[in-house]
């Protein structure tokens, strides 16, 4: 915005240079069709990814929390 209020050539061309730069990314973008539908394909397929990316955190908790089984003990025992 700046450089459209400036009146220097610099600012000029600094503006000039932006307009181009935004007009080649739209033109760029509406050539692009297939990938922008690649993308949204892409994106409905990692959709659910989240909820199976918990499950999979959570099967490897209880694989690494400590079983709580009762500690045998070791020697002779008599029975009280």
């Amino acid at each position: 915005m700046l450089s459209g209020v400036l009146r220097s050539k610099h600012a000029v061309a600094v503006n000039i240079a932006i307009m181009r730069a935004f007009v080649k990314l739209r033109d760029i973008l509406i050539s692009h069709r297939e990938l922008e539908h690649k993308l949204y394909e892409l994106e409905g397929r990692i959709e659910n990814h989240d909820e199976q990316i918990h499950r999979i955190f959570d099967a490897i908790r209880k694989m690494m929390a400590p079983e709580s089984k009762p500690v045998k003990k070791i020697g002779f025992c008599t029975d009280e």
